[in-house]
């Protein structure tokens, strides 16, 4: 699909919070590249104050296929609920758009193949789908991320992941939440994998994976509480924490190496001044290499702008884009694996979630104690 020479044009679908406050802010910091021309969404006083707040220019639809037949945009941000993105991203794709899809991109492994089936062949030029995981980009995880793979801190050895937040009944009030078939899990899906995602991006390739789960709080269909020790490839070993029931909230990462300790801790987004590199005794005493530790060449705080930087490049190049294609369903595989493993009580290897397992077309695998009375004939 050949790229106009002047800016691209985008449409956003799905008009709430996450779309005014992530995504025309991400479009404005680059309007000298792309132009926000078209706005989607079924409840029309939401839709209007959407189009009136990003300014002249916009065109507001109810139906994304009469969007997408009028505005042809070459990007589709979407901004909708969990359920709606394969079909949505699907339908897009087909359209000749791409695709930057907030997470999950979809509930299942299933539906992320039905995804990738539909996008173009990489070489083709496009069009492709990309997930927002914008933790994994700005300047210190970038930083961190040279220092590890490069072998700069030694050999990592031990990791801990972090998502421990706070949510309420009211939260669990909106109807598509805490449901399977609406949201796809609980905070190891809609949550945590946000800080999953950015310690896959660290560590790469995860190989076993053990877990346990609980409702301890909510009366919802998925989990509101997660654990789960994971083995990578590289011999490190890492536990991970999901939670909604945590008063105080926080979000971290910590991977002890060889050398040093390099530690994140935030809550929705970071800076470079959020990371922490802690040296080992015997690396203490080399002052300058402590210090390319812990000074970044620049300072990018990680953002929904940050990431689409990538996009953008991708489709001005035709290659595909950072947050998409194996890289980002490693990442839904991670979860898939979590949740079997939390289910079944045993230890679920990578690659083994295949068409055929339950736990491939929906993430609670059919589980009497956690599947839905719909689902499985029984549930709960």
């Amino acid at each position: 699909m050949s790229r106009p020479p002047s800016r691209l044009r985008a449409a956003v679908v799905g008009t709430g919070a996450i779309a005014h406050g992530s995504h025309l802010p991400a479009l404005a910091d680059h309007a000298d590249a792309v132009e926000l021309v078209a706005a989607v969404d079924v409840d029309k006083a939401r839709l209007d104050a959407f189009c009136s707040a990003a300014g002249a220019g916009v065109e507001g639809y109810d139906r994304l296929d009469a969007m997408l037949a009028a505005a042809r945009p070459d990007l589709v941000l979407l901004a909708s609920p969990p359920a709606f993105h394969r079909e949505q991203s699907v339908e897009a794709l087909r359209a000749g758009a791409w695709v930057l899809c907030e997470k999950p991109l979809c509930l299942s492994l299933a539906e992320y193949d039905a995804i990738a089936a539909a996008e173009g062949r990489d070489g083709s030029g496009g069009p492709h789908v990309s997930v927002i995981f914008q933790h994994r980009y700005g300047s210190g995880a970038a930083h961190a991320r040279e220092l590890l793979t490069s072998g700069a801190l030694g050999t990592p050895l031990v990791a801990h992941c972090q998502t421990t937040w706070y949510r309420d009944t009211d939260y669990y009030a909106v109807p598509w939440r805490g449901r399977w078939a609406s949201e796809g899990g609980g905070p190891s899906m809609g949550h945590g994998i946000h800080q999953i995602d950015l310690l896959l991006h660290l560590l790469g390739e995860w190989t076993e994976i053990r877990a346990m789960a609980g409702r301890l709080v909510h009366d919802v269909e998925s989990e509101d509480v997660s654990t789960a020790l994971v083995r990578f490839a590289n011999g490190a070993m890492a536990t991970v924490v999901n939670s909604v029931v945590s008063p105080q909230e926080v979000s971290r990462i910590r991977i002890d190496c060889a050398d040093a300790t390099v530690e994140l801790t935030h809550l929705y987004g970071h800076s470079n001044d959020d990371w922490r590199y802690t040296p080992a005794p015997h690396a203490a005493a080399d002052g300058p290499r402590v210090e390319t530790w812990r000074t970044p060449a620049a300072e990018l705080p990680s953002s929904h702008s940050a990431q689409l930087t990538g996009v953008l490049a991708a489709m001005r190049a035709g290659t595909r884009p950072p947050g998409g294609g194996p890289d980002a369903r490693r990442t839904l595989e991670f979860v898939a694996a979590l949740y079997k493993a939390a289910f079944t009580g045993l230890p679920v290897r990578a690659g083994e979630i295949t068409p055929g397992d339950p736990y491939y077309s929906a993430m609670h695998g059919g589980h009497p104690d956690w599947a839905p009375v719909d689902a499985s004939g029984g549930g709960r």
